[in-house]
């Protein structure tokens, strides 16, 4: 048994001290994994477990006003985080095809770490999506892919933030924060009320950015397969999956919701016609029948008038 742990435990400190990157030590939770890993195990048990059990007996709570500030907050955040990222690098000669971490302490390269870190924390923060859903008894929305999807992220951009602060992948970071901010300002407006559901026609588009998000992803993490690049191939494959997986975590449900959906639209629409043109039908036919049953009553009518003409002539 000592075989096994002892590589092990000397790979993972030779991880911690050796591959680290020494700028971001003094950060919060960046000493270890586990922390981080202990938090993401208890969002899942909360929103799985604990907070469905505490709702069972309650009422849902209305709390309209705090998601909409929520949802304000997280739209500014969002655009900061998104601005930083680009006066980290990617506005000022980050390349799109090839792009190594700085490990220097230039004030761009420090800027670049300092977002790094404050992307990870907003992992932390999208863990209210989920809460709100459940404090409201919302839970159909608390979905497999929900769940994974906030439940993954902060540990996999540990990863990113110990490692790699900086360079090719924080493209994943510049393009999901620009994602959230057009996704926060559809929660907020959602979150006003009925009135403002008529603004809201976009949401399937919302979905088709966020898949369009990770092809993005996946595709330019990828590339540095084919190309020369002196960044870490390990995070090429970790960002490059990650956006495979949520790829088809997303599509699978855009199928189901808005494929499946116009299908079933597509079927009542036909269904409806089917009815319409059969009652036409029968108005049709039963417009027939009058006509008939008119045509036979006048015919009888005539013919009563003929034998009253043929009596009182007789009679005479």
């Amino acid at each position: 048994m000592e075989l096994l742990i002892t590589p092990i435990t000397d790979y993972y400190q030779w991880l911690m001290t050796d591959v680290r990157d020494p700028r971001v030590d003094s950060y919060p939770l960046m000493e270890s994994p586990f922390p981080t890993l202990l938090i993401c195990l208890t969002y899942v048990f909360i929103v799985k477990k604990l907070g469905p059990a505490f709702m069972r007996n309650r009422e849902p709570f209305q709390l309209r006003k705090t998601i909409v500030i929520y949802n304000g907050i997280q739209v500014l955040f969002s655009t900061w985080l998104f601005y930083e990222y680009g006066r980290g690098g990617w506005f000022h000669g980050y390349s799109f095809k090839c792009q190594p971490v700085d490990y220097s302490m230039s004030p761009m390269a420090q800027r670049m770490v300092h977002v790094c870190w404050w992307y990870y924390f907003s992992k932390f923060t999208e863990f209210f999506d989920t809460f709100f859903f459940v404090l409201r008894k919302k839970f159909n929305h608390v979905s497999t892919l929900h769940v994974i999807h906030h439940g993954i992220m902060p540990m996999s951009v540990w990863f990113g933030v110990k490692f790699t602060p900086g360079g090719h992948s924080t493209f994943f970071g510049l393009l999901n924060t620009f994602v959230h901010i057009i996704m926060y300002v559809y929660y907020m407006l959602a979150a006003l009320g009925p009135e403002y559901q008529k603004y809201l026609w976009w949401k399937k588009h919302l979905t088709t950015v966020q898949i369009i998000q990770f092809i993005g992803i996946a595709t330019h993490s990828f590339q540095l397969l084919f190309i020369e690049c002196k960044y870490p191939k390990a995070f090429v494959w970790w960002i490059g999956c990650h956006g495979l997986l949520f790829l088809v975590l997303f599509s699978k449900f855009y199928r189901a919701t808005y494929l499946a959906n116009q299908k079933r639209l597509r079927a009542e629409k036909a269904e409806k016609e089917r009815i319409r043109l059969e009652l036409e039908e029968e108005n049709n036919n039963l417009e027939k029948l009058k006509l008939s049953n008119s045509s036979e009553i006048i015919s009888t009518q005539h013919d009563r008038q003929l034998d009253g003409r043929k009596r009182i002539l007789k009679g005479h």
